[in-house]
Order: C-alpha cells, then structure tokens, then sequence
C-alpha cells in the first residue's frame, strides 16, 4: 500500500484532490522510516475547476499502486470518462485498495466496485447515487466506510477524515495524529454527515404551512402535539401530514423533532446552558429524552457535539 496513485482527469474536484495529494504527498517532520510513492495518474493536462494539473503518469500507472484515490467528480449528472472508470476497475483487479472522496464515488459506482456494498457520498447527492445505482446500499450519515478494498467518503472535510483513517490504517494512530497536527485538524471526528446536514424547510412560496411553521418554532419549548398543529393550521390531522409532506418532505412530529434538536444545535453552539436546561427549552423535557434523540439523529452526544463545534468557552454552566 505503499504506492499512492490519485486519479485525474478534467472534471474532478481540485478541493479533494489538494487535500489527498496534501496528506500523502508530504510526510511528518520526523518521520524516519519511508512514506507514500505518490503518483498523479491521467490521460493528459487536465482541468481541476480553474487549475491545470500535469500528471506524472497516464491512467495505466493506476493499475501498480497500492492505492488509489479517486477525487471528487465536479458533475454527477454526467458519466464519468470510460478511460477512467476502465482504470479504476483495472487497479481494483490487480489488487488495489481504492478509495474515493465526495462525489469520486460515482466513479467507483460506475466501475462496478460499489455492487452490494455499503457506500457514502456527499449527503446532497446519496439520493442521486443511491437512485442510480439500486446495487449500492448508501449510507447517508457517516463521514466515511471502509469495505477493506474499497472505501468511499463523504462531502468535503469528510475526504481528509479518509485520508487520516488510511494513514492510520497503514501506519498507526501515532503517525496519523502527527499528520493531523501537521495539518491543524482533529485526529478522528466523531458522529456522521447529520452534524452538517441542513435542516428540511418548506420550498419558497405561498403554502397552507406559512403560518404554521413560524407559530412552531416561536413555541419548541412547549409539548406541541400532531392535533395542536392541526387545529392551529385549520384543518384536520390527515391533511396536515399531506401538506407537511408536500413541503417539507417528512411528517408532521418529524419536523417537529428535527426542529428541537437544531434549536439545541444552536444552544449548544452558542450558551453554556446545561443539558436539562437546553432540554427544557426544547421542549425534550428531561435531559435523558435530548440525549437519546440527539444521539440518534446528530451521531454523537450533545457534549460531544457541544467540544466540536463552540467556538470559544461561555459563561455560565456547562454539560
């Protein structure tokens, strides 16, 4: 695995690739035993957004790496390259461990390496991928999967935190948080792509719900119920999940829940309020209740997600 090989061709992502050519292309201070062999593998000159990348080998340097890192694809509405998805498959064959970052998991779906695995991509396209490609289960919450042989990312940041794992993997966590350090980030990030997930709000527009949703939202510490919302909007409780699907793409109480726990998001983000008092304002009632659905809805506890994302310490109490 000692042979790093990224896969370039016009069309990639230059964000990605940077950071892959980043972690593997530079060793830690220190370091005395020897790093990757990194390769920029494609068919020419190639156009990253508004860079121009001159490879050092053609496609067919893919098929005698260790390891290759496919970049994210800018346009996922079009088929990648057939030369490029022919290499990666080639690579995969003769035994390399393949890797892809964001929307580079396309690529590896065209090639066929996806079938009948659990896969991740950027969290706004995994419906896109997950529709065109039925073979796959995606997974639409996690930063990245490791299959062993082949391995997939999400969005952005999510490519360096594969990157990290690899090394990690290869190397050890010690040389893996070195590589960290190096680069100013976290070692490993907990919890999956829900952190950074917008919530599902209404298309613009008039709608039965433009005055439901603001009267919600000024009330999220109060035990708002299915028929409080419908006697509220008029209408019955049937029509109120029709509408509420219509435009927000989920129901009723799931809006709701989705709502309180943004609203501890920002609370969490922005006070030291402690978790029964942050419960209360969500209406979760108890500290317990916040937990268990934050857990499963954001990936990590409400301290842990309060360490990730505060920027600086507040006043007053904290978790």
């Amino acid at each position: 695995m000692n042979t790093v090989a990224l896969a370039v061709t016009d069309g990639m992502l230059h964000f990605e690739l940077s950071m892959a050519y980043e972690v593997f292309g530079t060793a830690p201070a220190g370091l005395t035993e020897p790093w990757y062999d990194l390769a920029v593998c494609g068919p020419a000159a190639v156009r990253a957004g508004l860079f121009r990348l001159e490879p050092d080998h053609g496609l067919d340097g893919l098929v005698r790496a260790g390891t290759v890192i496919v970049p994210g694809w800018a346009d996922v509405d079009t088929d990648p390259p057939a030369d490029l998805v022919d290499a990666v498959r080639a690579a995969h064959e003769a035994g390399a461990r393949v890797a892809s970052l964001c929307t580079g998991a396309f690529v590896l779906a065209a090639a066929g390496l996806l079938d009948g695995r659990r896969a991740t991509t950027h969290w706004a396209h995994t419906r896109d991928l997950a529709d065109r490609y039925p073979r796959i289960e995606v997974d639409p919450d996690v930063l990245y999967v490791d299959n062993g042989s082949v391995l997939t990312s999400a969005g952005k940041a999510a490519a360096l935190d594969l990157c990290l794992h690899l090394v990690r993997r290869d190397r050890g966590s010690s040389i893996a948080n070195a590589v960290a350090r190096r680069l100013v980030v976290p070692p490993h990030r907990d919890g999956g792509q829900a952190q950074f997930v917008t919530t599902p709000v209404p298309a613009p527009g008039h709608h039965p719900l433009a005055a439901l949703l603001p009267w919600v939202l000024a009330r999220l510490d109060q035990p708002l119920t299915v028929e409080d919302l419908a006697r509220q909007a008029r209408m019955s409780s049937r029509h109120l999940g029709r509408h509420f699907r219509s435009a927000t793409g989920t129901t009723p109480l799931q809006w709701l829940l989705t709502q309180r726990i943004r609203r501890a998001q920002e609370l969490l983000e922005t006070t030291g309020d402690s978790v029964d008092s942050i419960a209360r304002a969500t209406g979760m009632g108890t500290a317990t209740t916040l937990r268990r659905h934050f857990n499963r809805t954001v990936g990590v506890p409400p301290d842990t997600y309060r360490r990730t994302f505060r920027a600086r310490t507040l006043p007053g109490r904290n978790d």
